[in-house]
């Protein structure tokens, strides 16, 4: 049993890296469409370039948050389940 659930728990760990990574890239493009200076300020100082951004343009970037927040809640929840897992099982 322990294999199957550390199985379950790698394959959540994935799906969810891999949708956090579409919205950050969706996020990202919408940053760029609106203007390079956003872009690259979404880019390369993402904390409070993209927090800024988000508030500001809410109607263009809720989606890609969304997203992102989905994956990042399904990473929490393998975190959660892989925790569960008995060490040595």
């Amino acid at each position: 049993m322990g294999n199957d659930m550390t199985a379950v728990v790698l394959s959540l760990m994935a799906i969810g890296t891999v949708v956090a990574l579409v919205g950050g890239i969706m996020f990202l493009v919408v940053a760029f469409r609106t203007g390079v200076g956003w872009g690259l300020g979404c880019l390369f100082l993402s904390f409070p370039v993209s927090l800024i951004f988000l508030v500001k343009y809410w109607q263009e970037s809720k989606k890609s948050f969304f997203i992102q927040l989905a994956g990042t809640a399904v990473i929490v929840v393998a975190m959660v389940l892989g925790s569960q897992i008995a060490p040595g099982h």
